[in-house]
């Protein structure tokens, strides 16, 4: 009986705490929910990193992911990579990046990303960084990042 009872806590601690990571996973703000946020960890003193999540709008209206705020760095913005010419182009979003309602915008390397400039600390592999991310019409969400070390990063799958 007494083992009986132990398993079954077991059971039960361990779907509680996959309930309790897949929630951590998953941010729902008005309509968008937010998945798979993490970042780039730095090597040394290297004064920028990226940072990288998937949006999911799953609203009637278009969004706008217009800001971003970290306390780790001095700037931060929205930013776009893409080839011109044969070479690979980074710029920001000054408008900010469009979220059509009822789709997907992945933030990721060699692509979208979110940048933080001018550190004022290396970003440590395996540290949480809270960052607020700022929508047109979703408002301000709070939301943490996750640091991968650089060949985690590369491996990361979607």
């Amino acid at each position: 009986m007494k083992k009986r009872f132990i398993a079954i806590l077991f059971i039960l601690l361990t779907n509680m705490s996959v309930a309790i990571f897949a929630q951590a996973e998953d941010i729902m703000a008005g309509d968008l929910m937010l998945h798979d946020l993490w970042m780039k960890a730095t090597i040394g003193n290297k004064p920028v990193t990226g940072g990288y999540l998937t949006i999911h709008n799953h609203g009637d209206f278009d969004d706008r992911l217009i800001g971003v705020e970290a306390a780790f760095a001095g700037k931060s913005e929205i930013h776009q990579m893409n080839m011109v010419n044969d070479v690979m182009q980074m710029r920001p979003l000054i408008d900010g990046l469009a979220l059509p309602a009822g789709e997907h915008v992945m933030l990721e390397p060699g692509g979208y990303h979110l940048m933080f400039m001018q550190l004022k600390e290396p970003i440590a592999a395996e540290t949480s960084y809270s960052v607020t991310l700022i929508f047109d019409k979703a408002g301000r969400v709070p939301v943490t990042l996750l640091a991968r070390d650089l060949k985690d990063a590369h491996s990361h799958s979607h």
